[in-house]
């Protein structure tokens, strides 16, 4: 079986992980540092969605460290049970679920995101090839992330995301050789941000 790395910090910190085969593209130990590095302030507690999962590295990482819970999405299931073998070894299957299906039906079920949402943490890595999907996951995943939620999107470098989609506005990119990530905020709602402000007002 293929090696995902090690956990990096945390409660499983050092635990090794598994990937689901050659095929896949764990995130590497150095674009984890610098992903959390970025994203630490924001983990405790946190509420995690890890689309087009993989091996589950970057959910564990962020349950590692202190998220409250993490759902994993990943449609192959070979590489579902390898998320839920990888939970077990870092002991954090209790705060963790694990589910078998597409990811881009999963955002359009009713008893998907709406029901383990709403996410202030969500890390999208479709296969690079798939530009469709991971624009198609970025859009369908923005009305269940928290106001001030993080979107992480994992991607080719050459072939970056929109910088907006509906209320997510991209911050910031990281490059790591072919690998990318790009960084999104979800602001606050216009109608609810112009409510706030009116209270204010009279207040």
């Amino acid at each position: 079986m293929a090696d995902a790395g090690r956990v990096i910090a945390g409660s499983a910190k050092g635990v090794r992980l598994a990937a689901p085969g050659a095929g896949t593209r764990p995130f590497t130990d150095r674009v984890k540092q610098t992903l959390f590095a970025i994203l630490e302030p924001e983990l405790e507690g946190a509420n995690v969605l890890d689309l087009f999962a993989g091996s589950g590295a970057g959910g564990i990482e962020a349950l590692s460290r202190g998220a409250a819970r993490a759902t994993f999405v990943e449609h192959d299931a070979g590489a579902a049970r390898v998320i839920a073998e990888n939970l077990r070894r870092a002991k954090l299957e209790a705060r963790s679920r694990v589910t078998r299906r597409d990811a881009i039906a999963w955002l359009t079920s009713p008893e998907g995101a709406a029901i383990d949402g709403p996410f202030d943490l969500v890390l999208v890595d479709p296969p690079y090839t798939d530009m469709a999907a991971l624009a198609r996951a970025l859009e369908l995943v923005e009305p269940h992330v928290s106001p001030g939620g993080r979107v992480i999107a994992k991607h080719f470098w050459r072939d970056a995301p929109p910088a907006v989609v509906g209320l997510l506005a991209s911050e910031r990119e990281r490059r790591f050789g072919e690998t990318a990530l790009t960084f999104y905020r979800r602001r606050a709602d216009p109608a609810t941000a112009t409510r706030v402000e009116e209270e204010a007002g009279k207040a």
